[in-house]
């Protein structure tokens, strides 16, 4: 189960079969999928990735990465539940330390795309921010698209969206994370019961930068920040 509204559903499905979930978005404790990360008894286990709540450390190195960003643009989906709780709680209170403002532009499914970038080119921001999850993680090559032809830098959860023309990203590799999963069906193929294995988290986060977007977009990242990428793509 790769987001909340999955995770939900299957725990409303069974109580018997195991579910591996990769959740993303709320904390899963906070979200009622487990007792605890230790010992989340019930029939759900799997590994979070901490989306929801890296998100004031995301904002603060676009903000290191442009200096000059003022108003962000933050692209959400009202139906995922930590796109929710990330755009509309958690960036607000971070920008205000950044000297930002978090104006919210929501997408109620592939067809939201078009009137969100309307919106947003009517308003006066400078920079695009994307918290993840299934739909826009799907559709990172356009949001990226749209933020080259607009002259907007963009951030994103995954390194992914990067590499499709992304300015940068800061998250979890999605291999460690596909690996951590396959590690829990392993040992639940062999017996292990998924309440007594620990709610796994990601250790390390890597900040992934785009020079090639960089510079069609005409912005110079400061050395300091590109010193500290863990991928540069030229």
């Amino acid at each position: 189960m790769v987001n909340d509204q999955a995770i939900i559903a299957a725990k409303a499905a069974t109580k018997s079969i195991p579910i591996i979930m990769v959740s993303g978005g709320r904390n899963p404790v906070d979200a009622g999928f487990v007792n605890s990360l230790a010992h989340p008894g019930g029939n759900v286990t799997g590994f979070t990735n901490l989306g929801v709540e890296m998100g004031e450390k995301r904002l603060e190195l676009f903000k290191e990465a442009v200096p000059q960003i003022k108003r962000v643009a933050a692209i959400y989906d009202p139906t995922n539940r930590g796109n929710v709780v990330e755009v509309k709680d958690i960036l607000p209170r971070a920008a205000h330390q950044f000297g930002l403002t978090i104006e919210h532009f929501e997408v109620g499914g592939i067809n939201g795309f078009e009137r969100a970038f309307t919106a947003i080119t009517k308003d006066r921001v400078n920079g695009l921010y994307l918290p993840g999850g299934p739909l826009l993680n799907d559709n990172d090559k356009r949001t990226a698209d749209f933020a080259l032809n607009n002259r907007l830098p963009s951030v994103y959860l995954w390194s992914e969206s990067v590499d499709v023309g992304g300015l940068l990203s800061y998250g979890p590799s999605y291999m460690v994370v596909g690996k951590g999963i396959a590690r829990f069906v392993d040992r639940i193929i062999k017996g292990a019961k998924p309440g007594d294995l620990p709610v796994e988290q990601p250790t390390k986060f890597d900040l992934v930068i785009n020079l090639k977007t960089a510079k069609q977009i005409a912005l110079t990242i400061p050395p300091n920040v590109l010193a500290r990428a863990d991928r540069v793509i030229k």
